[in-house]
């Protein structure tokens, strides 16, 4: 997007946030690391810090995904992931995601959800036992990384972009960072 960043860790306990409604909780979520980080660069005094002008834009977001009625997060072992899979095999699911942007200089917040559906092929029982040996696969919200080769041929359909599904949808993520710097009220 033609942006200089920063990756910062927000070093939150994320499951002492606990809400019934995803949008809610993926709202709280990315607050939390935005408040979180907002205090870090307070602490830094690095909340005046501006390069040519420029202010500083927190952007924060988080995800889960929702089937069949259940919020599914990153699975905690094997058994969660296999059950998560399972719900998705000949299914779908919503990825429910909320990105915040913060404007550090003027404290404006513009935030906004994205919900893209992964409907899904039959899954067999012998793939999801593959799948869930390999972590780097179930270790996401929703326990199944989907562009990964051995997940990508049981995804029937994406409605909504790749990059949504994938954790940060870019065209509303710009649209924001937009927002954030256009806005001056505080």
């Amino acid at each position: 997007m033609g942006y200089q960043f920063t990756i910062v860790s927000p070093d939150i306990d994320e499951k002492a946030i606990r809400l019934e409604k995803p949008d809610d909780l993926v709202m709280a979520l990315a607050q939390a690391k935005a408040e979180a980080i907002r205090r870090k660069f307070q602490d830094k005094c690095l909340s005046n810090k501006e390069v040519e002008g420029e202010p500083t834009l927190l952007i924060t977001s988080d995800q889960v995904m929702v089937n069949r009625g259940m919020i599914r997060e990153k699975p905690l072992n094997e058994q969660e992931a296999r059950e998560f899979i399972k719900g998705y095999s000949g299914n779908f699911a919503v990825a429910v995601g909320y990105v915040l942007v913060t404007n550090l200089k003027t404290g404006v917040q513009k935030g906004e959800w994205d919900k893209p559906e992964i409907h899904f092929h039959e899954i067999p029982d012998e793939v999801i036992e593959r799948v869930i040996k390999v972590r780097e696969i179930t270790n996401v919200a929703g326990g199944f990384r989907m562009e990964h080769p051995l997940a990508a041929p049981y995804v029937k359909e994406v409605v909504g972009a790749m990059d949504s599904v994938m954790g940060l949808p870019r065209e509303l993520t710009k649209r924001l960072l937009e927002e954030a710097l256009e806005d001056t009220s505080t």
